[in-house]
């Protein structure tokens, strides 16, 4: 049964966390960095707290672990979707200047 963790933070949450984006704990000893330890996924955040869904209260963090976050990249990939693509390119200089390489990466989206 999953259990709610809420972290709560004197300065504000890093603007691009979402829900559902996964929250990570390392201990830093002698400023050096241990290995991460997942905490859970979040479920609802406000500005400075974050609450967590985790599966067991075993590894619980404390205020003076360093906290982060990751996203899941199947959710977040970033690419053009879509029949066609409209690119306009200007120059804004006065002198004589040269495109050497425009560059695109194209995949069939659909049949």
């Amino acid at each position: 049964m999953a259990t709610s963790l809420i972290l709560t933070f004197t300065n504000p949450v890093n603007k691009s966390l979402q829900i559902g984006d996964t929250v990570h704990y390392a201990v830093v000893t002698n400023n050096v960095t241990g290995t991460p330890i997942e905490v859970g996924s979040v479920t609802a955040f406000t500005n400075t707290t974050v609450t967590c869904s985790i599966a067991s209260t075993a590894d619980v963090p404390t205020t003076s672990n360093f906290f982060f976050f990751s996203k899941d990249n199947k959710a977040n990939l970033s690419s053009l979707v879509g029949y066609f693509a409209e690119v306009e390119m200007k120059n804004s200089s006065d002198g004589k200047i040269e495109l050497f390489a425009v560059g695109s990466e194209v995949l069939l989206s659909s049949k």
